[in-house]
């Protein structure tokens, strides 16, 4: 178990985005200890760190709070849930065959100026 600051190292987010996280329903509400402060178990981090990578790779806010949901609601949303990571799936190989793309057209473009470059010094060093 470790107290809210120690999360915050932990996960590299700070604790106003902690207990955000908690209050739009991202991160379950922790066990508080004899004084009420918030007690976290240890797996709450390899929670965030999958949080974190879904933003990453760009699902939305909502999408996420939503995926957080049937999370808590158990087994009977295993399907749901794998429905929602497919279509997140899809979405992100689109956006990396897209980014393929521009790196390809980028390599292209660096080749084109070296060659250009390459051409001008050949130029003035034989005038």
């Amino acid at each position: 178990m470790m107290k809210i600051s120690e999360l915050s190292k932990r996960s590299g987010l700070s604790i106003d985005t902690l207990r955000f996280y908690e209050k739009i329903g991202l991160i379950e509400p922790p066990p508080r200890d004899d004084a009420g402060r918030r007690d976290y178990p240890e797996a709450v981090l390899g929670w965030i760190r999958f949080l974190d990578q879904l933003n990453a790779t760009g699902m939305k806010q909502a999408d996420r709070i939503r995926y957080a949901r049937l999370r808590a609601e158990g087994p009977a949303t295993y399907a749901e849930r794998r429905a929602m990571l497919e279509t997140h799936r899809t979405e992100i190989a689109r956006r990396l065959a897209e980014l393929e793309e521009t790196l390809a057209l980028m390599d292209r473009k660096v080749a084109h100026y070296r060659a250009l470059e390459d051409e001008t010094q050949k130029e003035t060093t034989n005038v």
